[in-house]
């Protein structure tokens, strides 16, 4: 099939009638009927029948329905960067961060890089380090932020800033003006813990683990985002990276880091022997400004 068989059916799928379709095609009827019966003679079995006036797919054009979507979804991001070159002198910046980012200091970070790029377009996602890793890798993006090194071959990471793993708790759990909390504390505590490929630390989950008694761990949850939400509901105490541990005292959670402290590193991820565009190196030097101002306050 050639791909005009192929969006004459999807707009069928779509629409269910010839005359529909081919104002959403902006084609004659007749050509629309005529890339039908051409594409259901190539394929050696009918596609759509008459049904009361509208064309129901037959069960291999439902089968097809699927593939046909994976296939449109897949040409989507060659539509946008086409848009993109026709508009613009350079392609969209594609970012990719670390789910705890997308919360804090992405928004501002790309607010600020638009202010100083207004024309230069921008696309983020949030991903755990691995499928940042893959990203980069397929040059599906231009910038991955992390929490993680990754450790790869092919990948070059720059650590950003440092910060420290936070305590997260209730608020009036802490002491008022208490300013750390000692890991013997944590001793028989009701905590949410972290399910995932990128654990925060698993070294310091074991340190958790040898304490006696050793805290109470009933929930796990995916993201950083998700342990300050079981805080919130009561469900206990969590260990998060320093950004989220900023919402959560907007929200007004308690929370202080741990003594002796515990790193968290922002790493900087790009594809090696690559050139960083003006939009990705000035990105970059903002997360990097905006990071340091939000970890001093």
């Amino acid at each position: 099939m050639r791909l005009r068989h192929i969006e004459v059916i999807q707009a069928l799928l779509q629409t269910g009638h010839l005359g529909t379709a081919a104002e959403w095609l902006q084609l004659p009827v007749a050509d629309v009927e005529h890339l039908l019966h051409d594409a259901e003679s190539e394929l050696g079995f009918m596609l759509f029948s008459s049904v009361r006036g509208r064309l129901q797919p037959t069960r291999e054009a439902r089968e097809l329905q699927g593939e046909i979507a994976h296939l449109y979804a897949k040409l989507e991001p060659i539509q946008r960067m086409a848009v993109s070159l026709k508009h613009y002198h350079a392609p969209p910046l594609r970012i990719l961060c670390s789910p705890p980012l997308a919360q804090q200091l992405l928004p501002q970070s790309i607010a600020a890089l638009r202010r100083r790029f207004p024309d230069a377009p921008c696309t983020l996602l949030s991903e755990a380090t691995c499928a940042i890793v893959r990203s980069l890798l397929l040059r599906e993006s231009d910038v991955g932020l992390s929490l993680h090194d990754p450790q790869h071959v092919d990948i070059d990471c720059q650590p950003i800033i440092q910060g420290k793993l936070q305590l997260l708790a209730p608020h009036g759990w802490l002491q008022p003006k208490q300013k750390y909390i000692a890991l013997q504390d944590l001793a028989g505590q009701a905590m949410v813990g972290l399910e995932g490929q990128d654990p925060l630390n698993p070294a310091f989950d074991n340190k958790l683990q040898m304490l006696r008694p050793a805290p109470v761990i009933h929930i796990r949850v995916q993201t950083h985002q998700m342990m300050l939400s079981m805080v919130e509901a009561g469900e206990g105490l969590a260990m998060v990276d320093p950004f989220t541990a900023l919402g959560a005292r907007s929200a007004g959670l308690d929370t202080c880091p741990l003594i002796p402290a515990v790193p968290i590193s922002l790493y900087a991820l790009t594809l090696k022997n690559s050139e960083p565009s003006p939009a990705a190196q000035a990105l970059l030097e903002i997360v990097t400004e905006q990071a340091a101002a939000m970890l001093s306050s």
